[in-house]
């Protein structure tokens, strides 16, 4: 799979651009604020129907527009598939070949995607959340099930902690929402744990390439509440554990225990990198983590992702870009960055050079020979 076209409509700084990619290499420079991460974010969304900068729909619409669009057209076993989505300031409308459909979770495994910004080189050593994001985003693209589960959790939560506010607690009602949070949290767990699993194996492997076999990394599932065997077993140990810390949900106002509090314990040769960890390892933990996504969405859905590089390849050193861009010369890349570098020119040979400047993409010409 790879993606052909985007054509872009009020988007961010973008009025109107239509951009015909390389198959496998697109190198987007230009200096900084021009727009390069908008049209990552813009490719990015295709996969999960929003943005991976902003929780606001309203904010891809560009300066003193009604509205935005953006449209990809993908090549997938020979085949092409077209998706838009237009947000405007009321609603969000995605399309797939041209039929609407209502929700996000119908554009699910259409087009699979990995970003890798700076943001990324912190899921190691930055707070618990952004480790359960990271395992969210993946997670969502793989299954589908998960996506609906995890947002429909979300809402449990909300309206529990909402419950748990008021002075006059409806015991009964409360009851009904620890059901809910039990079989919905369950899932979650379970699913997350499977994910963890294949995610250390695989991760461990490219790590020990990286470090040449120096260093062996470890990544485990931490979770406020004990891992069951199967569904059922789930249930009963999040549902005991709820009622016991019922007082101090009731003192605190939320919900204390559950997947929300999550947490990824990451170690290399036994030591936890999140606290003891030098820069070097964290940043080469982190390429682990990101290069372990990439290959298990191939294992999992015989599909390649197209990988979203923004401006990351100046926080690696050689070593490390060398690595990175090595491992990934079967697949679609899209590569921001304010100048081409040696080490992107020795290790891509194959592909374009776009220019961004004021909201507008330029090809530059031979770019494939710009490359060599």
């Amino acid at each position: 799979m790879y993606l052909n076209e985007i054509q872009l409509q009020n988007f961010r700084n973008y009025e109107t651009q239509n951009v015909k990619f390389h198959p496998k290499v697109n190198i987007i420079t230009g200096n900084n604020a021009q727009g390069k991460t908008n049209l990552l974010e813009a490719i990015y969304i295709m996969s999960l129907g929003k943005s991976f900068r902003t929780n606001r729909d309203s904010e891809m619409i560009g300066f003193d527009k009604d509205y935005c669009s953006a449209k990809s057209i993908t090549v997938k076993n020979n085949d092409q598939i077209e998706i838009e989505i237009r947000y405007s300031a009321k609603q969000k409308q995605i399309k797939i070949d041209g039929v609407p459909i209502q929700k996000n979770i119908d554009l699910l495994e259409h087009f699979y995607t990995v970003i890798f910004s700076p943001e990324d080189l912190k899921i190691v050593k930055g707070e618990p959340e952004k480790r359960r994001k990271f395992i969210d985003r993946e997670l969502c693209q793989l299954k589908p099930i998960y996506y609906k589960n995890l947002g429909r959790y979300k809402k449990i939560i909300q309206h529990r902690n909402i419950l748990l506010k008021n002075k006059e607690l409806d015991k009964q009602v409360l009851d009904v929402w620890n059901e809910e949070l039990v079989e919905y949290g369950s899932r979650i767990i379970l699913e997350r744990n499977h994910f963890i699993q294949k995610l250390n194996r695989i991760s461990n492997d490219l790590h020990h390439k990286i470090t040449n076999g120096k260093e062996n990394l470890e990544i485990f599932y931490e979770s406020n509440l004990s891992v069951g065997f199967d569904l059922k077993e789930q249930k009963e140990v999040f549902l005991d554990t709820l009622q016991k810390n019922i007082k101090n949900d009731l003192f605190h106002g939320s919900t204390g225990i559950g997947p929300h509090k999550d947490d990824l314990k990451i170690s290399i040769d036994g030591i936890d990198i999140r606290r003891f960890g030098s820069q070097g390892q964290q940043r080469t933990a982190a390429l682990s983590l990101k290069l372990a996504e990439i290959s298990l969405i191939k294992e999992e859905t015989k599909e390649d992702a197209i990988l979203l590089l923004d401006d990351v390849l100046s926080e690696l050193d050689g070593e490390r870009q060398s690595f990175l861009l090595n491992r990934l010369k079967e697949i679609q890349i899209f590569i921001t960055t304010t100048e081409i570098g040696q080490t992107l020119l020795k290790n891509m040979p194959d592909g374009f050079v776009f220019a961004v400047k004021n909201g507008t993409v330029q090809r530059i010409e031979n770019s494939t020979k710009t490359l060599t």
